[in-house]
This record gives C-alpha cells, sequence and structure tokens, in this order.
C-alpha cells in the first residue's frame, strides 16, 4: 500500500500514533478541527484502511453463510457491518460492507486485509467467488457534513452506523484519483480535519474498533456489534450458537463502556492501561482521546460486574469514571431451530 497521504502533505501536518501512522494525527488545531467535525462540512483522509473486494455471482449467498450479517438478499448501495467469528464466537474480523450490483467491498482496519483475504480464501471451495486485496488501488476518504458527496463515478459509499445522528460517510476512491478527490473535496468546502478529531468522535459515540477496543476472546455483545455487524434472524454461521446464548444470557464476560478521564493533570492515560477498582484490575483502556466538548474521553473493556458510575484508577493513580454501556439491547433470540 502507498505511503502517500493528502492529509500528510498539508501545512503542518504530524503523522498520527499507530495503527493510524500514515495520515495526519494533527494539523495543529484539535480541538478546532474536532468543532468543525461535529458541525461543519469536513474531510478526514483515512486512506490508511484496508480495502477487499469479493467478485463473483455466488458472493452474496458465500458472505451470508460466513458472517454474522444477513447478506443473502442485500440491495445495492446499502451499506451494513459483518463479522467472522471463531466457532466459540470470538470475533475475528470486522468489516464495513456495501455491494455495488456486481462486487462486495468490505473496509477493514489498517494491515487487515491480508489475514482477510487469506481467510475467505480457504473458505471458497466451489462457490464462485474470487478475493482480491485492492487495498493498493482503493483508499478511504471519509465526509461528513456534506449536503452533496461528489463521489467519482467508480466510487462506492459507505454509509458509517454511528448510534448517534450527523454520522460519517466513507467515500471508496481509486488510489490513482486520491488526491485529485481530496481536492474536489476540499474546493467544494469541505475541511480538512485530523485524524485525532475523527477517534475522538467515533469514541464519545461509543463506537468500538476492531483491533483497538477488541482482543482475541471478544463476543460481538461486548462491543455493542448486535443488531449492527450481528443479524439475529438469519440461518447458521460459525459462532452462531455463542451468540444467540450470550444473547439470550444478557451477561457477557466483559463489557465495553464509555470513561470520563480525570484532566486534570493534563496528560491522558496510555491506551492499553490496566483499570484498577479497590486495587483489583477490572479491565482496561482500549481507546483515548481529548474531546473539544467532552474533556478527556476513552473506552474500557471492562469485567461484567463492574458497575456504571464505578470509580477506576490507572495504575498511576489518574481517575476513571465509567459513564455508559456501548451495548444495544435486542429482543432474545430462538434458539429451537439452531443448527450445529
Amino acid at each position: 500500500m502507498p505511503t502517500t497521504a493528502p492529509s500528510l502533505a498539508l501545512p503542518g501536518a504530524v503523522p498520527a500514533d499507530p495503527p493510524d501512522e500514515l495520515v495526519a494525527g494533527h494539523y495543529g488545531d484539535p480541538s478546532g478541527e474536532q468543532r468543525a467535525w461535529d458541525s461543519t462540512p469536513s474531510v478526514v483522509d483515512r486512506s490508511h484502511l484496508g480495502v477487499v473486494v469479493v467478485d463473483g455471482p455466488d458472493r452474496l449467498t458465500w458472505l451470508h453463510a460466513l458472517t454474522s450479517q444477513a447478506l443473502d438478499r442485500l440491495a445495492p448501495h446499502t451499506p451494513t457491518e459483518l463479522l467472522v467469528l471463531s466457532p466459540q464466537g470470538h470475533v475475528e474480523h470486522h468489516a464495513s460492507a456495501v455491494d455495488d450490483g456486481v462486487r462486495t467491498w468490505l473496509v477493514v482496519e489498517p494491515a487487515a486485509a491480508p489475514s482477510l483475504v487469506d481467510f475467505l480464501d480457504r473458505m471458497r471451495f466451489m462457490s464462485r467467488v474470487e478475493v482480491v486485496d485492492a487495498s493498493d488501488r482503493y483508499a478511504v476518504l471519509t465526509v461528513r457534513n456534506l449536503v452533496d458527496v461528489p463521489a467519482p463515478d467508480s466510487g462506492v459509499l459507505i454509509a458509517r452506523r454511528w448510534p448517534v445522528g450527523g454520522g460519517p460517510t466513507d467515500l471508496v476512491v481509486p488510489r490513482a484519483a486520491l488526491a485529485v478527490t481530496w481536492d474536489r473535496l476540499v474546493a467544494g468546502g469541505a475541511r480538512p480535519v485530523d485524524h485525532l478529531a475523527y477517534e475522538a468522535s467515533r469514541i464519545d459515540a461509543g463506537q468500538a474498533r476492531f483491533g483497538l477496543d477488541t482482543d482475541h476472546r471478544t463476543l460481538a455483545h461486548e462491543a455493542g456489534w448486535i443488531g449492527v455487524a450481528v443479524h439475529l434472524d438469519k440461518g447458521c454461521y460459525r459462532g452462531q450458537e455463542t451468540v444467540a446464548r450470550v444473547h439470550n444470557l444478557g451477561r457477557p464476560p466483559r463489557r465495553l463502556v464509555l470513561v470520563h478521564i480525570d484532566g486534570s493533570g493534563h496528560v491522558l492515560p496510555a491506551r492499553g492501561s490496566e483499570l484498577l477498582q479497590d486495587g483489583r484490575v477490572v479491565g482496561r483502556l482500549t481507546s483515548v482521546a481529548m474531546h473539544a466538548e467532552s474533556g478527556p474521553i476513552g473506552l474500557a473493556l471492562l469485567r461484567q460486574a463492574v458497575r456504571l458510575g464505578a470509580q477506576l484508577t490507572t495504575a498511576d493513580g489518574i481517575a476513571v469514571a465509567v459513564e455508559a454501556d456501548v451495548s444495544s439491547p435486542t429482543e432474545p433470540v430462538d434458539l429451537s431451530g439452531l443448527r450445529g
């Protein structure tokens, strides 16, 4: 994948922290860019994300059988999200997905495309599908608050399903047209906004990010993906039995929560910091950011027993308050027709 990005060519651009180091973290005014992202036409460079293309006449029924999402009747240009689960129900892959009537596009985290392509390739068997890592040929720009999105004819729009209104739209464009598309958006009134602002807004919205807010043990319920990336009324798929059982019990071992961080020391704790309650480790911070309105915030993966409103601390004494659960409540699942 090319290492050049439109955002890094702007004056004052500073690369973001890993895994986002291939795009600009900020341009010198994080607070101003955060407010712009929330209220004015804006564009964020996310050209470091992976893009996987699935071609062939069986693509939707094949993906329907493999993943957590109902895709067999997915209408063209209808955005959705999906998970690939392990047989034990742990999240192995997450993708935003859209079908353009000819092929299915999957947008994944940086460096996640090769492993997803490897898995899908091994599952093709006799299906008439072809799976390609197209990250070197396509890239993502994310826009918000634009009335008209000037997408190139060969691009694909993927609307993100944030838990709050006014969510962003991902524009998948050919890398050869990336700089031109960026310039066109900016000329049309979109303000370049840094990746830190995007992340702060994502965290404030309680949207989990695969690989940051998840680990190898994460269940879909813990990250708030039920009803978003998991369809509860579709046929059998790998990991479905765990999804249904945890859903009916309503008590996954852990849960992802929104936390407020004490900012009096003017230092944000590191992502991955352990969180303690009465001297015992009860979880860890998975994402942290300075939000222009909400202040220092983060997402944390905690034991289920930790209650909302609990007062926690990091190992170096920074206070952290548990504010909200990001899980989405839905109706119980009928296990009677569950197939192995």
